[in-house]
């Protein structure tokens, strides 16, 4: 199939998959395979298939880099030690266990633990929609997991196709050189990366050459740390967090603006071509398989699937005792959550976009030029397990988190409202300094002044936690009200006066921008009332 015609393809696939999702209310993964599986159906697109280090490279590093820049660091240093035995640990214990069975099931133990791999990594993506349910101490604990726990699960991956295929040797110094390689290589070419871009940014005045920059990152840390051999995950990973934290200091407002429009987009688009892929692949992994295999696979499924609940489960309740009794400081005891916020977390397993990614990326061939054995078994389980990960623990984890009871968490909009309180408090406590140097006309600071107020007193109102009839929240909600009715009256004349030939478009452009600008932003504080 020519390039153009699987764009096109793949971008209707997944505009339809996510339609169908919303219409008939679940969820967008499931709808995503199964349109996949329909287009899996043409033939010129089932024998379609994209080289497997494409996959890795192209899909990988924008959303891990995405994840990463909007993770909350100081939850992830808070909570360190759990998220890296999480993303450790937990990923070795499981692509061993899921091994063991694959193994017990049939598999040679080189394809055992390609299928090991491929299922360990979690991904949070999919409990994002629970995000306001769960605390955000939880929520950044398993995002945080996801973004690690790939990095351990790749170097696994490679561990287990290099021994199928030829290329490598087992022995423990061997394994243990190479996990250091994988971490400490991958962590010093994501600074390497942070460092380079940082100091482009600071150049930079041009926001597309900027967004330019920031779209290169992710691909030139990954591409670096595999030439060395090292994590691309982890570069990715850690130059991301790097510059989460020095971007609200370093990068220009029209920068960030140009990024939030373009990133969502691009990891939406990636995420759902993702998803349509592997079930275009569950097509091409049907047809190559017997109907013995068939039935052998959908038993793996099964099988795979309890021993994914069954280790994390055990992990997460054995380590959290192992923890209690070898650290007893005080301190970490007020860092205990209950066995029901566990139970929660262990529901939250799924495997979503990078199992998918890692799946594809088996090789077609072994060195001798034979097909690699059980290529397109291990595609169909993987499928099959993400698939029951998120249809079957994402029906469950609702009401598991409802019988949880698990207190609801206000942090988040406290801090904002402390936030939006102290910026406005300092905004009017300058404002005659300011003034002072800008040599403002007194109408002008008097204007400012009464705005600043106003604001300050809505933010008062939001943090007090009042009702929508008070009177500084309904004042801004009048004036937000107000200021869209009049944006939309004026965008009307503009429009009618390029119709009427009296401006060219190019000037109804500019001003539109400016109307589009204003009105997103006042929308925003909209929503926030």
């Amino acid at each position: 199939m020519l390039g153009l015609e699987l764009v096109v393809l793949l971008g209707v696939a997944v505009l339809v998959g996510q339609v169908v999702a919303q219409r008939f209310g679940v969820a967008p993964p499931v709808a995503l395979l199964a349109v996949g599986a329909l287009v899996g159906l043409v033939p010129a697109a089932r024998q379609t298939q994209l080289p497997p280090e494409v996959v890795l490279l192209l899909f990988l590093p924008v959303l891990l880099y995405w994840e990463s820049l909007t993770t909350s660091m100081r939850e992830i240093r808070s909570n360190l030690r759990g998220i890296l035995l999480l993303s450790t640990v937990l990923v070795i214990c499981t692509a061993g266990a899921v091994a063991v069975a694959g193994h017990a099931l049939g598999l040679p133990w080189g394809p055992a633990w390609v299928l090991g791999a491929a299922v360990a990594p979690t991904d949070a993506t999919a409990v994002g929609v629970l995000a306001r349910a769960l605390p955000r101490r939880q929520v950044t604990v398993l995002r945080a997991e996801s973004l690690v726990n790939d990095g351990t699960a790749l170097v696994i991956f490679g561990l287990a196709v290099g021994l199928t295929v030829g290329e490598e040797h087992l022995t423990l110094p061997h394994v243990g050189g190479l996990f250091l390689l994988a971490y400490g290589g991958g962590a010093a070419i994501g600074v390497l990366v942070a460092w380079v871009n940082m100091n482009l940014r600071r150049r930079l005045d041009d926001p597309l050459l900027g967004n330019l920059v920031m779209i290169l990152a992710p691909f030139t840390a990954y591409l670096l740390a595999e030439l060395i051999e090292a994590s691309g995950v982890l570069a990715v990973v850690v130059s991301g967090l790097i510059m989460a934290q020095v971007a609200p200091s370093l990068i220009r407002a029209e920068h960030r603006r140009q990024a939030l429009a373009l990133w969502p987009l691009v990891t939406f688009i990636i995420n759902g071509t993702l998803f349509v892929l592997v079930g275009v692949e569950l097509q091409y992994a049907l047809r190559h398989l017997s109907r013995n295999d068939l039935q052998d696979a959908l038993t793996a499924i099964g099988v795979v699937s309890v021993v994914l609940v069954l280790v994390r489960f055990a992990f997460l309740f054995s380590s959290a005792y192992l923890i209690r009794l070898i650290d007893r400081r005080p301190q970490q005891r007020l860092r205990r959550i209950s066995n029901r916020a566990r139970v929660v977390s262990g529901f939250a397993g799924f495997r979503g976009a990078v199992s998918l990614a890692v799946a594809l990326s088996v090789p077609e061939t072994v060195d001798s030029g034979a097909p690699f054995p059980n290529r397109a078994f291990i595609v169909f389980v993987t499928s099959g397990v993400i698939v029951v990960t998120l249809v079957v623990q994402g029906l469950l984890l609702p009401g598991v988190v409802r019988w949880a009871q698990l207190p609801h968490d206000t942090s988040v909009d406290e801090e904002q409202a402390l936030a939006e309180t102290m910026a406005a408090e300092e905004a009017i406590k300058a404002l005659p300094r300011l003034a002072a140097e800008q040599g403002t006309d007194p109408r002008v600071i008097e204007w400012l002044r009464q705005e600043s107020e106003a604001q300050l007193a809505a933010a008062r109102a939001r943090g007090a936690g009042s009702d929508d009839d008070d009177p500084a929240l309904l004042h801004s909600r009048h004036y937000t009200d107000l200021r869209l009715a009049l944006i939309a009256h004026r965008r009307a004349t503009i429009v009618r006066l390029r119709d009427e030939r009296e401006i060219d478009d190019t000037v109804l452009r500019r001003l539109q921008a400016s109307l589009d600008y204003e009105e997103v932003r006042l929308a925003g504080l909209e929503q926030v009332e």
